[in-house]
């Protein structure tokens, strides 16, 4: 064991801002989806630069909600990378649709144009790019493929509360953006999650799809309800919660670029190792430092048997029983996923602990130097 404590892969942080915040809440009495709510729907608008955010129970429920909204239903494709968490998959199987996986860019660990291109059918009614870590995918050849077929864009930004391209927010690019407030992610709300979308249609919709199908918050009584809807509602304790976080998420995001700055400048010239790169000088924020590892089991053990908290990659959702598929389908998911893992990149760690785990890092690969290839880009 270091002698850096616990080095977390990932520490959530609440402090007397939040308490302040949902104790003004329990002593209104009014706990359910209220003002609180919409305050801090109107704050994250306002800090993606969109219209509108629609706050609900989880990102799975975003990004189910988003596609109900834009008309995705039985029947219809929806083209999902292979490389990112299931619920992106499952929220389409939600909606009755039928995930199509395509393979990933190697490079990016994001959903491969070509593959995308290539993955379109007469079915195809939209596609859910993934900013992985934060990573922006390539949103403009992907909307240049969405707009070629007539393709609804929902972006599955979970990972990307404040990361940008060129001064634009990811999650803004598409016809919605889905954020997860899940514990692992800059700022937490417990379980929660929000749609983006400049759309005035999908925003009234969403907002009719998220309550029982009342356009606006009803009584619970003698309501009108025009749709089909369903109970997302997010609480004003949840709100609370998630506005008091917000109070700290920019000293949390500079953190973040910070650490992967440190990781990138430690570990460019290591043998066996790879960090796929973020433009944080233009905007990107690494939700996670993720690396290509070409031991990365090894590696892994090694950390954690430091004290030092890693997380392996997802698998390829092809490879998960629900959506088996065959590898040679998806060269490269398959070969870089079983090679990636998530460095510890929580924004409560030291300039010391991240010292701590270049060390290691760069011991244990140069130990194995004769038996591991430098890695380069994928």
């Amino acid at each position: 064991m270091s002698g850096h404590g616990r080095i977390p892969w990932w520490q959530p942080r609440i402090g007397t801002e939040e308490a302040s915040r949902i104790q003004a809440v329990l002593d209104s009495e009014f706990v359910n989806d209220g003002e609180v709510t919409a305050e801090f729907e109107r704050r994250l608008a306002e800090l993606a630069g969109c219209k509108y955010a629609v706050a609900v129970t989880s990102g799975t429920a975003a990004l189910y909600l988003s596609l109900k909204a834009v008309g995705i239903g039985p029947g219809d494709e929806v083209v999902v990378p292979d490389v990112t968490f299931i619920a992106t998959a499952n929220a389409v199987s939600m909606a009755g649709a039928v995930p199509v996986l395509a393979d990933v860019d190697a490079k990016t660990l994001s959903l491969s144009t070509d593959s995308f291109a290539r993955a379109v059918t007469a079915r195809t009614k939209a596609v859910i790019p993934v900013h992985v870590s934060g990573r922006a995918a390539d949103m403009e050849g992907i909307a240049r493929i969405a707009e070629q077929h007539g393709l609804r864009v929902i972006e599955d930004a979970a990972e990307a509360l404040g990361s940008s391209v060129r001064g634009r927010a990811l999650g803004t690019f598409g016809d919605a953006g889905c954020l997860s407030f899940s514990p692992n992610k800059t700022i937490t709300t417990g379980q929660g999650g929000a749609i983006l979308t400049n759309d005035e249609l999908i925003h009234a919709r969403l907002r009719a799809l998220k309550d029982q199908g009342r356009p606006v918050r009803g009584t619970g009584g003698a309501d009108f309800h025009p749709t089909v809807g369903y109970n997302f509602k997010f609480t004003n304790l949840q709100a609370a919660l998630g506005l008091g976080q917000l109070a700290m998420l920019d000293a949390r995001l500079d953190r973040q670029r910070a650490i992967h700055r440190a990781y990138r400048a430690a570990l460019a010239e290591v043998p066996g190792i790879y960090l796929p790169r973020f433009d944080v000088e233009a905007g990107e924020t690494p939700q996670w430092t993720d690396a290509v590892v070409e031991d990365r089991d090894g590696l892994h053990d090694h950390l954690l048997s430091v004290g030092a908290e890693c997380r392996k990659f997802w698998l390829p959702i092809h490879s998960q029983p629900p959506y088996r598929l065959a590898d040679e389908r998806f060269p490269n998911s398959t070969r870089v996923a079983a090679k990636s893992l998530w460095l510890p990149s929580a924004f409560t760690l030291t300039d010391a602990q991240v010292g701590f785990v270049c060390e290691q890092v760069t011991g244990f690969l140069r130990r194995r130097q004769p038996a591991t290839k430098a890695v380069a880009a994928p």
